[in-house]
């Protein structure tokens, strides 16, 4: 097998860097980052690239083409993990493209253009709460201000990154020059069963949803639970309930247009057995692959949720903390990666990307494209039963391969 039993390997190795014992935990600055980045750096100068370190510690590996003045290619994937990760999840989209490059070198072959090679340092935003902040650095998209943010145990990002040997005085110099770039290419394990379903090992990705996050208080008031009647209760829980419902009732009626998440809800403090909850908090995350159709379903589930604030006479804040816009794959280079795809013999399968990727920071910066790999086990993914075949990767592989040197 030509790729996928090096990059599976690799995967295990990278698999074992983590800061949570039993549990595959990277974060962003953190030791196991260290760790990861120099493995990769290793791999990416055997592979015949310059690499290193960046400002915001990306990982930054570069394969000199024949013209050095001409437009490259950008590909790579994030090397940082959510909590109980899979082993695939990001890491992929590195190993692959450190892959492809490995193989030009060892055939002396060089492109009339560079290709560069990113690990992402932090696209998860575990640590710090603000994500994809590698490729918003590559991109130009960087707010200085999320050098003020603070970590779990009170330490800002800026600090860490210092820390870490990087320089946050310099990231804004780490922005491209759009007028540079050929085309940024990912590959990602699909985190979904569309592919594993359909019975193909790789997809041409249409487009990358964008999300909208709030986080949103109920504030009512305690009372005791055997001395207050039913209808004198102004119960945050239960109006919080109805909300959430009303989230997923509106998502449900939207003939696949929307999906809708609230994946914390929390009575602060704990709550009691025998106090009626006097407040909650939960988040809603709204994903669409049309932003007029997201922003009007997050308008109306606030309407909504405001209606049964007034009826189970409670307050309602609902504050936006995130937002995404989707991203388009550029419809020149869904043709060129179908092609590529169709000259192994496989059926093309198009499909849009549920889950926000780096990507994404590249739309409107240069053409950007994505590539998915099947996801086995029922397309699981964020979880140690993420699974992927050394078949699945090496067929990855070489479609990417065949996508970069068939480029003009």
């Amino acid at each position: 097998m030509r790729f996928g039993t090096t990059i599976l390997k690799r995967a295990e190795v990278l698999g074992r860097l983590t800061q949570d014992e039993g549990r595959l935990t990277r974060a962003f600055l953190t030791p196991q980052h260290r760790q990861a980045g120099d493995l990769i750096l290793g791999w990416m100068r055997d592979a015949g690239m310059e690499a290193a370190y960046d400002a915001l510690g990306n990982v930054v590996g570069r394969y000199a083409g024949g013209a050095p003045d001409a437009p490259y290619v950008l590909t790579g994937s994030h090397m940082d993990s959510v909590v109980d990760a899979g082993k695939y999840d990001g890491i992929f989209g590195i190993l692959t493209a450190i892959a492809c490059v490995d193989d030009l070198n060892k055939r002396g072959k060089r492109l009339p253009f560079a290709v560069e090679v990113i690990a992402f340092a932090d696209e998860e935003g575990v640590r710090f709460g603000a994500s994809m902040t590698g490729s918003k650095a590559i991109a130009g998209k960087f707010d200085p201000q999320m050098l003020d943010i603070r970590d779990a145990g009170g330490m800002s990002m800026r600090q860490a990154l210092s820390g870490f040997g990087g320089d946050p005085e310099k990231i804004d110099s780490l922005r491209i020059d759009p007028r540079q770039i050929k085309v940024f290419v990912e590959s990602h394990i699909e985190q979904g069963p569309v592919l594993l379903n359909a019975g193909l090992p790789v997809g041409v990705v249409t487009s990358i949803v964008g999300s909208t996050r709030v986080q949103v208080r109920v504030t009512g008031l305690a009372g005791h639970a055997g001395t207050v009647p039913m209808d004198a209760r102004q119960d945050a829980l239960t109006a919080a309930s109805e909300m959430v419902l009303a989230v997923e009732r509106h998502c449900a009626a939207s003939a696949g247009e929307l999906v809708g998440t609230v994946g914390k809800l929390a009575i602060p403090g704990g709550g009691a057995t025998n106090v009626i909850p006097g407040c909650v908090e939960f988040t809603v995350d709204l994903r669409s692959s049309s932003d007029a159709r997201r922003a009007q379903a997050m308008a109306a589930l606030k309407s909504q949720c405001e209606a049964i604030a007034v009826r189970r006479r409670v307050t309602l804040a609902w504050d936006q903390i995130a937002q995404l816009d989707a991203a388009l794959s550029d419809p020149a280079e869904q043709e060129r990666l179908a092609a590529s795809i169709a000259a192994h013999g496989i059926e093309v399968k198009r499909l849009p990307s549920g889950a926000g990727h780096d990507a994404m920071q590249f739309h409107g910066v240069a053409p950007l494209i994505m590539l998915f790999v099947r996801c086995g086990n029922g397309g699981i993914s964020h979880n140690p039963l993420e699974t992927m075949t050394a078949e699945d990767a090496d067929v990855a592989t070489s479609v990417l391969l065949h996508y970069i040197e068939h480029m003009q």
